[in-house]
């Protein structure tokens, strides 16, 4: 390879470099083993009416599973992106304990949980107006346990989750009236 070559490559190399371009040593693990899931549903499956307003409007019973080993506590958001006026929170809960498997069905949370679109602090369940909606359930695990007061809104969590996110999990629940 000629000289006039290697030099614009290195200056190219460089300047990739310089502005992280194909740097990936810092991005989490966002989906890797961690799991999340429900006896009561499976992942793009219906959720039953238990579960919603429609019938006790209690939670899901939830399982966690392969929780990478550094995680110092793990967080929760229910929403559905599907709704009209743009996604809805279902539930925010927070430094739930890295040891914690799950949630029993309608379990009685004494986490710190925020503010759903409901208005309240604790679970809603699914209650679409009309058509099919998809419920996301995410896990996140996070490298600290957060500093939020109870009634936290989704952007205070997920700004305060934000470069503390290890690896995240995933469970879709389908719901129409």
């Amino acid at each position: 390879m000629s000289r006039k070559v290697v030099i614009p490559v290195i200056l190219g190399i460089t300047f990739m470099i310089a502005l992280h371009i194909g740097c990936v040593e810092n991005e989490p693990k966002r989906f890797g083993d961690m799991k999340l899931l429900s006896s009561a549903f499976n992942d793009n499956e219906l959720i039953p009416s238990e579960y919603t307003c429609d019938g006790n409007d209690i939670s899901p019973p939830l399982f966690f599973s392969n929780i990478p080993t550094d995680t110092k506590s793990l967080a929760l958001i229910m929403d559905d992106p599907d709704a009209p006026m743009g996604t809805w929170v279902h539930w925010l809960v927070w430094n739930i304990p890295a040891n914690k498997t799950g949630f029993l069905q309608g379990e009685n949370i004494t986490y710190p949980q925020g503010k759903n679109d409901f208005g309240t602090t604790k679970y809603g369940g699914p209650c679409p107006p009309s058509g099919t909606h998809r419920y996301f359930f995410k896990l996140y695990a996070l490298d600290t346990t957060l500093h939020l007061n109870i009634g936290a809104s989704k952007q205070q969590l997920e700004s305060a989750m934000s470069g503390h996110i290890l690896e995240e999990a995933q469970l879709v629940g389908i719901y129409a009236r």
